[in-house]
C-alpha cells in the first residue's frame, strides 16, 4: 500500500496505479486525490497561532499517518490484519525528520502492527503565521467525552490548574466536550478539531492510527501555552492502558496501544529529538478506572457528569447508546460498581451481560469471563505473559497491581451478572 501526503503544490502530476494521493489543508480539485482537513490553517492563523516548524512539522506528520491507516484497507493484506504500508510525508523542514525514520517506522508499527516505509520530502505547507498573544493556561488535557478524560479534567481543577483541553471532532461527542470544558470553566480555550480526512472509496475501521491526530492536536495547542516543557495530560486508567489481551488470539495491535506506555514513551522521544517542548504525561497509568472514580477529587461534579460520559466501543453501532457488553463497556460497569452500587444510570443496551446478544462483534463478555477464569486457575503472571516486559523493574509491580485490581474489578462485574 502505497500513500503520499504533500501540499496541493508539490502533488505529483501522475501516480503509480497503487498509489493514494492525499493534500493537506486544500483541495486539489483532481480525481482520486483526498484532503486532509481542508481550511484548517486558515482558521489556525485567524485564531493567532503560530507554531514552530517542528511542531507544524509534527501535526502534519500525524495527519498524513491518520490518513494512510483510514485509506489501506487489512481485508485487502495477507493475513486480513497486518499491512505493508509505504508512506511519503511533505514536510516543510524534511530534512530535520531523516534521522529519524527508523524510530518513526518502529513506534508505528507498535501502534498499529503493521510495517510502515516512511519518506519525508519537501512539499509540506509551511507553518500559520497568526498573532494572537499566548494563552493563561499552564498545561494541555485531553478531553474526548469519555469517563477517564473527565475525571482528568476535574482533578485538574480542583488542583488549581488551567489546562487547555484539546478534543477530537466525534459526532456522538462533540456537544458532551463542549459541556464538559464549560463546566470545568475552560470554555475560551477549548480546542476542538477534526482531522477532516476526505476521500472516495471504503475506509479502514479498525484506526489503530487515528490517536495521532489527538496527540498531534495536543502539540499544537501547547504551541500557545508559555513554559517549557508544557505538561500534555493523557487520562486513561492503566488496565486500559496497558489493554492486556484478554484471550490469546487478541495479541499485539488486535488491542489498541492507543494509550500504552511503550508507545507513549517512543512517541515522547520522537518530539524530544525533533526538540518540540512538551511532556507526555500518563497520570492514571497505575490506577483502575473504579479508583480514579472512587479517587477523584470532586465527588459531588462527577456524580452529575459521570453516567453521562462515553465509553462504549460499539457507540455508532447502537445509535449512540451504550451496548453494554463491549469490553470499554463492561470495565465501564465494572468501575461503577466498584465506585458504589446504584451510581450508574448509564443506558445501555444490555443492562446485564449474560445471555447479551454478540451478534454485532466478539464475544467479550466470554473473553473476560476466560480471562477471570485463566487468572484463578494458573495466577496472574502466567496470564500475563510478556505484557510487562516493556517495563522497567520498579513500574513493572505497578502495572502488575493495577492490573490484577482490574482484573478483580471485571471479575465482580461478572459475578454480579450471574457469569461466574
Amino acid at each position: 500500500m502505497k500513500f503520499i501526503c504533500t501540499s496541493v503544490e508539490a502533488l505529483p502530476g501522475t501516480f503509480a496505479a497503487d498509489e493514494r494521493a492525499f493534500t493537506l489543508f486544500k483541495a486539489a480539485q483532481r480525481s482520486g486525490v483526498g484532503t486532509i482537513a481542508r481550511g484548517w490553517k486558515g482558521s489556525l492563523k485567524r485564531k493567532g497561532f503560530r507554531p514552530s516548524a517542528q511542531t507544524w512539522d509534527f501535526v502534519q506528520f500525524c495527519l498524513s499517518v491518520c490518513a494512510a491507516d483510514l485509506a489501506g484497507l487489512r481485508s485487502t493484506s495477507a493475513d486480513g490484519w497486518t499491512r505493508t504500508i509505504e508512506l511519503t510525508v511533505g514536510l516543510h523542514e524534511p530534512l530535520v525528520w531523516t534521522p529519524l525514520k527508523a524510530h518513526a517506522e518502529a513506534m508505528l508499527k507498535v501502534l498499529t502492527g503493521d510495517y510502515w516505509t516512511l519518506h519525508f520530502v519537501d512539499g509540506g505547507v509551511a507553518p500559520p503565521d497568526g498573532k494572537a498573544q499566548p494563552f493563561d493556561r499552564d498545561c494541555v488535557s485531553l478531553l474526548s467525552g469519555g469517563l477517564d478524560s473527565l475525571i482528568g479534567g476535574i482533578d485538574l481543577i480542583s488542583r488549581g490548574r488551567r489546562p487547555i483541553f484539546v478534543s477530537q471532532l466525534a459526532h456522538e461527542d462533540s456537544e458532551r466536550q463542549r459541556h464538559y470544558a464549560a463546566v470545568l470553566g475552560g470554555r475560551e480555550t477549548h480546542m476542538q478539531w477534526s482531522h477532516g480526512i476526505s476521500f472516495k472509496g471504503p475506509r479502514e475501521s479498525s484506526t489503530r492510527g487515528r490517536s495521532l491526530a489527538f496527540y498531534g492536536f495536543a502539540v499544537l495547542a501547547a504551541s500557545r501555552v508559555i513554559g517549557s516543557p508544557v505538561q500534555i495530560l493523557v487520562p486513561e486508567n492503566g488496565f486500559i492502558c496497558i489493554n492486556p489481551p484478554l484471550v490469546p488470539g487478541r495479541v499485539a495491535s488486535l488491542s489498541t496501544r492507543t494509550t500504552h506506555p511503550l508507545f507513549i514513551e517512543m512517541l515522547q522521544e520522537l518530539l524530544d529529538q525533533l526538540e518540540v517542548a512538551v511532556r507526555l504525561d500518563l497520570p492514571y497509568r497505575f490506577k483502575t478506572k473504579g479508583e480514579m472514580l472512587r479517587e477523584c477529587l470532586d465527588q459531588e461534579l462527577l456524580g452529575t457528569l459521570a453516567s453521562d460520559s462515553t465509553s462504549c466501543g460499539r457507540f455508532r453501532t447502537y445509535n449512540r447508546v451504550h451496548c453494554g457488553r463491549c469490553v470499554p463497556c463492561m470495565i465501564r460497569k465494572s468501575a461503577f460498581l466498584a465506585w458504589g452500587a446504584g451510581r450508574d444510570t448509564t443506558r445501555y443496551v444490555h443492562e446485564t451481560v449474560a445471555g447479551s446478544d454478540k451478534s454485532s462483534g466478539p464475544d467479550d463478555p466470554m473473553a473476560a469471563a476466560l480471562a477471570v477464569l485463566s487468572v484463578r486457575d494458573q495466577g496472574l503472571d502466567r496470564f500475563l505473559g510478556a505484557s510487562l516486559a516493556f517495563a522497567s523493574t520498579n513500574d513493572r509491580a505497578l502495572y502488575r497491581n493495577v492490573l490484577d485490581t482490574g482484573i478483580q474489578e471485571l471479575e465482580a462485574l461478572l459475578q454480579a451478572d450471574g457469569i461466574l
